[in-house]
């Protein structure tokens, strides 16, 4: 399997707080990876640092094998961060217009072709099944409806790994289920690798194929079968974190 992100030996502090320690980590092509822990656990954190929003104190994380000073396809990856949809619900843009924003995001030289781009809204608005509300106002819909937008904006340029961060904060548990069979969808389909990061530990669910539970240091990573039987989750249950697999 190919190696999409590489964090070796990663090491972050905030001021004398120590938030991440000596995070080793590997995503390949094909994962459906949580990455699961409590509040403060440092996910966020580490979510930006591999996305190069935050500079490690230690260690170096590798994109498509390569360190991210020299990346430069950052069209190749997708990403919803928290609170994506906490928009003025006033606000006159439409559902394909939010779309069209992550093509019109890109450098010249990785947008489609001009004569592709409704073509790659349309579609990436069929792939989270909102074509149907391509002309409405995306303050118009509810807060799961707006999730789905926010995912197709992020996949419009197919990219090879989206990163979510705490995407159903506030959603009901029937969306929610909803929610993670377009995410398996897409996966499976598209063959995007999926990386979910969330602090609702009880969020597992059965399209989850590979587990990262962090607190502050990486404390268990790999298949999620296994994650269900290990000490890490023995720990978080003793610690009194609400954790139910939801793998049907």
């Amino acid at each position: 399997m190919e190696s999409l992100v590489s964090v070796e030996g990663v090491s972050f502090r905030f001021g004398h707080h120590q938030v991440l320690n000596d995070i080793v980590l590997s995503i390949y092509s094909g994962d459906f990876l949580g990455i699961l822990g409590p509040n403060g656990s440092g996910k966020t954190t580490l979510l930006k640092i591999i996305l190069g929003l935050l500079k490690p104190s230690q260690g170096r994380v590798l994109l498509m094998q390569k360190s991210q000073h020299d990346f430069t396809e950052w069209g190749k990856i997708g990403y919803v961060p928290q609170n994506a949809t906490h928009i003025d619900p006033y606000f006159p843009v439409s559902v394909q217009e939010v779309v069209a924003m992550g093509i019109k995001s890109l450098a010249p030289s990785e947008r489609v072709a001009k004569a592709g781009e409704a073509q790659a809204i349309q579609e990436a608005l069929k792939h989270v099944g909102m074509e149907s509300h391509r002309t409405r106002r995306i303050g118009q819909l509810s807060g799961g409806q707006q999730q789905r937008v926010f995912i197709a904006r992020a996949i419009v340029n197919r990219p090879r790994i989206l990163f979510l961060d705490e995407p159903t904060t506030g959603v009901d548990a029937q969306t929610q289920e909803q929610f993670y069979d377009m995410l398996a969808r897409i996966n499976q389909d598209e063959k995007i690798t999926i990386v979910l990061v969330t602090h609702e530990i009880g969020i597992i669910n059965k399209h989850i194929t590979k587990v990262a539970c962090l607190n502050q240091s990486l404390i268990y990573h790999g298949s999620h079968g296994e994650f269900c039987s290990s000490q890490a989750f023995k720990e978080l249950l003793e610690g009194g974190h609400h954790l139910v697999s939801h793998r049907h």
